[in-house]
């Protein structure tokens, strides 16, 4: 069936206003470029390609595969196989954790201009350095899943934690980016850190020091500090923020590399919602801090907080409707 003239005509119009608001785009590209030239807008226009956020996020999959063998895989792993698969697996993550590292420390030394620090040897050398922690890692991660097996009831497995629990593939991601940090790499940590985070809700700063032993039990909303240190077989639960205080921009400035973050000494437990806030709050081996409490002062060893207990209020409403319902019965 033909289209009218009518018709026809109609739609060449509408495709000749459609056209004019088109050639309005390079007009507003010609703004965003002269934006690229001014200060106080942020941009990375250079020839030197930025690390990339995606092939970070590939690098923790790969340390997975290599830190849990055979379990984030769909191919039998024996012992025949094995010596081939970690050999294989420990090449590709080389490779590409020494292309990021290079470019992590060629975009810092860029971007502050420093002198030549030789990045792509250093990267390659670096590197290096962090695989050859991997075995510690390994057995520091199956500390902290022991505790986990100890610290919940509801675990039937070793399998199902390292399978399920958030606070574990947390915990794993910062031990990673921890030592990351420790050899000076820039970005990296902070990267893997806040993918994390953004997965499981739980907020580790990769500068933190953390014991052996860890437990972070269901783990939406906790939050540890950069210069929080954190001593062996502590459990916390959900919501607690080991934080700092509020801080002037002048006070940013001055305690930028201070101490700002507490200390929680040997086999404390925390509940849920407690925040322990402070360079100078060190709460003492063997305490329980309970739920909800705000601390910003120390705790001796072998102390234990809590809120006073609150009343509950039942209205007359809800006593009413439980009366008739006894009747009925």
């Amino acid at each position: 069936m033909k289209r009218s003239d009518k018709n026809g005509s109609k739609c060449k119009n509408e495709i000749k206003s459609t056209k004019t608001y088109r050639d309005e785009v390079p007009a507003i590209v010609d703004e965003l470029v002269a934006t690229c030239s001014k200060e106080g807008c942020f941009d990375h226009v250079s020839a030197e390609p930025i690390p990339s956020r995606e092939s970070m996020i590939d690098i923790l999959r790969r340390l997975g595969l290599i830190l849990y063998p055979g379990y984030f895989i769909r191919t039998r792993l024996d012992a025949n196989n094995l010596e081939y698969y970690l050999g294989q697996q420990m090449i590709t993550l080389y490779e590409a954790l020494s292309e990021q590292v290079v470019l992590a420390i060629r975009h810092d030394c860029i971007r502050h201009n420093q002198s030549c620090v030789h990045c792509e040897p250093l990267g390659h050398k670096l590197s290096l350095e962090f695989l050859r922690k991997l075995p510690g890692l390994r057995a520091m991660l199956a500390n902290d899943i022991r505790a986990a097996f100890d610290g919940d009831p509801a675990a039937k497995g070793y399998d199902e934690i390292i399978f399920s629990y958030p606070g574990i593939w947390a915990i794993m991601v910062y031990r990673i980016a921890h030592e990351l940090y420790h050899l000076s790499i820039p970005l990296m940590p902070r990267i893997m850190t806040e993918y994390a985070h953004s997965r499981t809700g739980i907020d580790i700063h990769p500068g933190a020091h953390i014991g052996e032993s860890f437990f972070i039990d269901h783990g939406t909303g906790v939050v540890i500090g950069e210069t929080c240190a954190i001593g062996a077989r502590v459990r916390i639960y959900q919501g607690v923020t080991l934080g700092a205080l509020s801080l002037s921009k002048a006070e940013c400035s001055r305690l930028r590399s201070k101490k700002r973050h507490p200390s929680i000494e040997d086999d404390v437990i925390i509940y849920a919602n407690a925040t322990i806030l402070g360079g100078d709050t060190v709460v003492g081996a063997r305490s329980v801090i309970g739920g909800n409490v705000w601390l910003t002062h120390s705790v001796p060893p072998d102390t234990e907080v809590f809120i006073k207990k609150q009343d509950l209020i039942f209205g007359a409403k809800h006593y009413k409707e439980h009366a008739s319902r006894q009747k009925l019965r």
